[in-house]
């Protein structure tokens, strides 16, 4: 493992974060967890991202299917 692999870990833990709660399915544990080591700026960030990736997506599935 590298030097850069908490960054990677904790990239990748933003992530997950960010997708499950979309879902709405986060166990307290995890929540908590979440809350005590990732930076709140980020996950807005990374929240942010999101919405804009799932309303990109389900505009080209839009266009594919009407199109």
């Amino acid at each position: 493992m590298g030097a850069d692999s908490p960054n990677k870990s904790g990239f990748l833990r933003l992530v997950k974060a960010v997708f499950w709660s979309f879902f709405g399915v986060r166990r307290r544990a995890d929540l908590e967890s979440d809350a005590a080591q990732l930076n709140p700026l980020h996950l807005i960030a990374a929240g942010v991202i999101g919405a804009v990736l799932f309303i990109v997506v389900l505009l080209l599935i839009v266009r594919a299917v009407v199109g």
